[in-house]
């Protein structure tokens, strides 16, 4: 018998073989093979699976009498001169390369003892081959273990190691030994070539089959990212009747289900598509699978309607999942999605759903996270600006008290300008950011006091570029500043002190400066002031502290305070604040 015609036959036969692999890599439980996932249980359940389609080669070979072959298809036994020219190798290959060695001993186990079983001249050696090319397939898929899956073309060399494994037992074991050599001579290349081949095509159709795999990952989990974007808005805005329809429509309209509804803990709040005429918003929730998910905060899955439970007994709503989102830790709602037989809920239907519990609860928690630091921050910012008020308040307080004794008419107008200045500066501390205009309103208020206190000693000068009035700016800073330089800069100047307040437009920023012309800052704090409270005999530092934080706790560090000490004496201090209008960030 010519070499070509086996061959040919050999690979007709093992297209069968093919066929039922490329079924096997439609199994969802295949996976865990391709995982190396692999257990006891799961190792027994391959074996038996592999060694079924060793069995499989096996029958879809071709009888071969010395240099003749029969056409025969189903094989049940061998006469002595007879042997099998057979692709039973490439499932105990696969099964060894995919599960390792104990998947490759029990396909290749199976396999052996259906071959001696056939009988026929060759049945030892070839019982022999199957188990010994398992346990090498296994070792082999060790050594490539960072490989999910070996490629084609080192899986094409490793199936030629296994016929000519069972060529090299044959000519060893099977007797007598010249109508051995004829026999190897005769299906040896056939069988080398067949064998590799096939085995090659498989993993080729596993690796197409996992690609085909991560590209439906890929793509179902960009749609659940796609749906989490477009619903949370509304659901951030809280469980209403009104951002529940929205977020039902939404989910209907993009996961193309027969109905969706959205409930909180209690309620249902809306419900989209069939059965809308009796599943109503404000009815309370019955289902003890909608009970289940609220309290393990895991996907629920109903298969019948009698776990949907709807009252209404033609409803054509079949089975649902129901998925839980949480916020704060805790289960607030459930999205229920509505199908009208079980059989439409899919693996990947169900992945869907859990991926897109999990976005929308983290992405609520998210939310929460960021009110609740807003909120601190805010408090923070809050504090700051309430410490500042003691300070100025003291000194005041102050000199009221020795105006009382030697001039009451100056100590009321005193009084009565403190009043109106803490009025006005507790109307601008409610809010974060307040115009420039009105922070020069609050200062020379602020100064209409201090001019009681320090008379002819120093004056103030303000320069604001035009079109900079309603700058946003944190409320009482200049005070501080403005205060600062007058208890140190210019505290032993008895006259002529001058303090420049300068607000000036750079490019997108808005500049602002303090100057004064007293006796500048010591080397040893320049660096340390609004930096850390720097501690002096007139006060702790803790105004300069406070305002530096403020700003750069509302923009960043590039709007801290700068201070330098001016050629031919004085000080500046400046910053640097964003140019922005938002007359919004008023609001408390």
């Amino acid at each position: 018998m010519a070499l070509e015609q086996l061959t040919l036959l050999l690979f007709e036969r093992i297209g069968l073989f093919l066929v039922g692999t490329f079924i096997l890599t439609r199994i969802p439980q295949f996976r865990q093979l391709l995982d190396r996932q692999v257990s006891l249980r799961t190792s027994l359940y391959f074996s038996v699976v592999f060694g079924l389609f060793g069995i499989a080669g096996t029958y879809a070979g071709v009888v071969v009498d010395k240099t003749t072959h029969l056409p025969g298809f189903w094989i049940t036994i061998l006469q002595p001169n007879e042997a099998i020219a057979n692709s039973s190798l490439v499932g105990v290959v696969i099964g060894g390369l995919l599960g390792g060695p104990v998947v490759g001993v029990g396909a290749g186990l199976i396999t052996g003892l259906h071959l001696y079983t056939l009988g026929g001249m060759v049945a030892l050696p070839a019982a022999l081959s199957a188990p010994l090319t398992g346990v090498l397939a296994g070792l082999i898929a060790r050594f490539f273990s960072q490989e999910r899956v070996i490629s084609p073309e080192k899986s094409l060399f490793i199936g030629m190691f296994a016929p000519i494994l069972q060529m090299g037992l044959i000519l060893i074991l099977a007797s007598p030994p010249h109508e051995a050599i004829q026999l190897v001579n005769t299906i040896g290349i056939p069988m080398v070539l067949t064998n590799s081949i096939a085995i090659a095509i498989v993993t080729t159709m596993i690796r197409v089959a996992l690609k085909e795999e991560e590209r439906t990952a890929a793509f179902e989990a960009e749609r659940a990212l796609k749906i989490a974007e477009l619903i949370l808005p509304h659901l951030k805005l809280g469980l209403t009747p009104q951002t529940a329809e929205k977020t039902a429509r939404i989910l209907k309209k993009e996961l193309q289900v027969t109905a969706v509804a959205v409930t909180n803990t209690e309620l249902i709040l809306a419900h989209i598509g069939i059965g809308s005429d009796h599943h109503l918003s404000g009815e309370i929730m019955l289902t003890e699978i909608s009970r289940a998910a609220i309290s393990t905060g895991t996907v629920q899955i109903a298969h019948n309607r009698e776990e949907v439970r709807c009252r209404q007994k033609d409803c054509p709503l079949g089975a649902a999942i129901v998925i839980p989102f949480s916020q704060a830790g805790s289960v607030v709602g459930l999205i229920k999605l509505y199908y009208q037989r079980a059989q439409q809920i899919r693996k990947i239907e169900e992945a869907v759903a859990k991926g897109l519990g999990n976005l929308i609860s983290n992405q609520l928690n998210l939310a929460v996270a960021e009110r609740i630091t807003s909120l601190m921050r805010d408090a923070e910012l809050r504090l700051l600006q309430a410490q500042i008020n003691p300070h100025f308040l003291f000194n005041t307080l102050n000199a009221i008290v020795t105006l009382i004794r030697i001039d009451p008419d100056l100590a009321r107008h005193m009084t009565v300008q403190l009043g109106y200045f803490m009025r006005l500066n507790l109307k601008l501390t409610s809010a974060k950011l307040v115009p420039v205009a009105q922070e020069i309103s609050q200062l020379q208020a602020f100064l209409e006091i201090i001019k009681i206190r320090f008379a002819d000693q120093f004056t103030v000068e303000c320069e604001v570029d035009p079109g900079l009035e309603h700058v946003m700016i944190p409320p009482v800073t200049l005070q501080p500043l403005v205060e600062n330089s007058m208890q140190h800069g210019l505290r032993d100047k008895p006259s002529g002190g001058m303090i420049q307040i300068r607000v000036q437009r750079r490019d997108e920023h808005v500049y602002i400066a303090i100057s004064d012309n007293g006796a500048g800052i010591p080397a040893d704090k320049l660096n340390q002031l609004g930096e850390v409270p720097v501690a002096s005999r007139d006060g702790n530092g803790i105004g300069i502290y406070n305002v530096n934080q403020r700003l750069i706790s509302l923009f960043n560090t590039s709007s801290r305070l700068h201070y330098e000490n001016i050629a031919g004496g004085g000080s500046r201090v400046s910053f640097t604040i964003p140019y922005t209008s938002d007359e919004g960030m008023m609001d408390g």
